[in-house]
């Protein structure tokens, strides 16, 4: 058994190896509820853990189908026709992150270090989609891994992870970009600027998250990031290699957490020119996306953190 803030009792499946543990809630739009390390005695939180009574966006982790963030303008226009996408959260202004991550999904296969869950009939909107979603832990590693099948008209697709780390006073973040969107109040895209003229939103070297709102999807992303957690006494490295956008989200420096997003496109890019990073999905035609998240012990000396020498993966 296990949380749902909305009534929905979750069915918890929990993964273990000897480095690592992670909880899977099917019935909670096939989310995690926790990643943590075991480190010496005791577990560490890689992903935050979710609270008792913890709705989706309090989970550890999201998976985003059949698309990443907002549709502006009520849908989009393809192949010379729109395409109409309802608004899917109360309170939201746009239609945000799919349906997939608000279903219930079911539970094909489980192992000691690995599930498998599938929904077999998506849909928001025009789109209509079967899903696969397997997590699995990988020497301490997390591999989480999406199949997405059209099984309706021709449309573009995208979609993505929305992991959630925990945010502590001396939290760092580094990664490779090209490009950041700047946003308005709206939360849509007002420009894209080359990250050497961006210095407030420039990761390529370790630096804390600033102390005010962020929310900025990243082009040209590299496929990898690290997050510093000298608090916890490790180190975290995403890599998602088939996915060129990263979104970081975090509201102030008062917050308890932030998310890294490997996504396939940056917000609203079914309305701009080209639909950069969307996938053209003939009917029957599938998409995969692929996410791991790898850690290792850190020691904290008088210089700062000392790297241990190797990844949990």
């Amino acid at each position: 058994m296990g949380i749902g803030g909305d009534g929905r009792v979750a069915r918890l499946l929990e993964l273990s190896d000897t480095h690592s543990r992670v909880t899977v809630a099917p019935a909670l739009g096939g989310g995690l509820t926790s990643f943590d390390a075991k480190l010496s005695v005791c577990l560490v939180p890689v992903l935050r853990n979710a609270k008792p009574g913890a709705e989706v966006f309090g989970l550890a982790s999201n998976i985003l189908v059949p698309f990443s963030n907002r549709i502006s303008g009520g849908g989009f226009i393809f192949d010379q026709a729109f395409h109409a996408v309802p608004c899917n959260i109360d309170g939201q202004e746009f239609p945000i992150h799919g349906d997939a991550f608000l279903r219930e999904w079911k539970v094909l296969a489980a192992t000691r270090t690995s599930a498998t869950l599938s929904l077999p009939d998506g849909g928001i909107g025009p789109f209509r989609y079967a899903a696969e979603l397997t997590y699995a832990l990988e020497n301490g590693t997390l591999l989480a891994r999406a199949r997405v099948i059209n099984t309706g008209p021709r449309l573009p697709f995208g979609g993505g992870f929305h992991p959630w780390f925990p945010r502590r006073e001396g939290t760092g973040l580094a990664f490779d970009a090209t490009h950041v969107w700047l946003e308005d109040a709206r939360h849509l895209p007002t420009e894209q600027r080359p990250i050497e003229v961006a210095a407030d939103f420039d990761f390529r070297r370790l630096r804390a998250l600033p102390r005010r709102w962020i929310n900025n999807a990243y082009t040209g992303w590299r496929g990898s990031a690290t997050v510093l957690q000298p608090d916890l006494g490790l180190s975290v490295k995403i890599t998602a290699p088939d996915m060129g956008v990263a979104i970081v989200f975090s509201p102030d420096g008062d917050a308890d957490f932030f998310c890294f997003e490997p996504v396939t496109h940056a917000v609203d890019a079914f309305n701009q020119q080209g639909m950069p990073g969307l996938r053209i999905l003939e009917p029957g035609a599938e998409m995969a996306m692929e996410m791991r998240i790898a850690w290792r012990p850190e020691t904290v000396g008088a210089a700062g953190m000392v790297p241990n020498s190797v990844w949990y993966n």
